[in-house]
């Protein structure tokens, strides 16, 4: 397994000025570094695989829908052009670097219809996907959804949901992410989800049940180790918590994260931890 730590820890908005953070989580001990994707083209991608390059650290990029895109929407038009911007997205995240792009992509965050899926819903989700197939062969790119907890989604919030997707779609380079925080909050059992995924999990967000610092909240993590072990899961291990900066009001942790923990407290004090339990 390789650690990674996600962007988000100091800014949903990537930019020139963050570009040093690379070379910071090198220095700190981490494999990997993800980005945060809404808009592909907000970011500065040719600088980003420059730095990348630079740093020796992998890339990897979680994507958030924005306004206008949605994959499952009764609008035909937005179908087609949310099919077009998982095409960019992938596009941006192969000039980026990266070969793995995640996130709940298939519904846009807060979308939530009076109603249970449908079977039309889960029939456009199928179509989507399935349309991004060639661009994720074209760009060597693995597609990894991630379930979402029901105050953010109705549609995937379980691992058992997004494995049937994927069963559905049937790429094998369309697989499931992993994040403990949601897990935390939709699973009966974190450890028997992961099991259940086996080959099909792709990606672990390392989040605790508030965002902070991982191992000093709730979540079972050392039981969540056993079971990637269990499976041989050989991906990354990225920590995706929120710290407070002052001078960072686009990070989620400007609104959410005690004022005590910085973005560099739950990097760093997360990697320890997961190091600590890989021992």
């Amino acid at each position: 397994m390789k650690f990674g730590v996600s962007a988000f820890a100091w800014t949903a908005k990537f930019q020139e000025r963050h570009l040093p953070l690379l070379a910071w989580a090198r220095e700190a001990g981490f494999d990997g570094f993800e980005i945060a994707m809404f808009a592909p083209g907000d970011l500065p991608a040719s600088s980003l695989r420059q730095a990348y390059e630079e740093s020796g650290l992998e890339c990897t990029v979680c994507a958030i829908l924005p306004a206008g895109i949605n994959p499952i929407s009764p609008d035909a038009s937005v179908r087609r052009r949310s099919i077009e911007h998982l095409i960019e997205c992938v596009e941006t995240a192969a000039e980026i670097g990266s070969h793995l792009l995640g996130g709940p992509l298939f519904a846009p965050i807060g979308y939530l219809p009076p109603h249970r899926p449908t079977g039309d819903e889960m029939l456009w989700a199928i179509e989507a996907f399935q349309a991004v197939g060639e661009s994720l062969d074209e760009h060597d790119m693995t597609l990894s959804l991630e379930p979402v907890n029901r105050a953010e989604t109705f549609f995937i919030r379980t691992a058992a949901e997004a494995r049937a997707l994927c069963d559905a779609i049937g790429n094998p380079r369309i697989g499931v992410t992993i994040d403990t925080f949601h897990a935390n909050i939709e699973e009966k059992s974190l450890p028997l989800a992961i099991e259940s995924l086996g080959p099909q999990l792709k990606h672990i967000h390392i989040s605790e049940n508030d965002r902070g610092v991982p191992g000093t909240g709730h979540v079972g993590f050392p039981a969540v180790i056993e079971s990637l072990k269990k499976i041989g899961y050989q991906g990354y291990l990225t920590v995706e918590g929120f710290g407070y900066c002052l001078q960072e009001t686009d990070g989620p942790g400007w609104l959410w994260a005690e004022t005590g923990v910085t973005p560099e407290d739950v990097a760093v004090k997360g990697l320890a931890y997961l190091k600590g339990l890989l021992k």
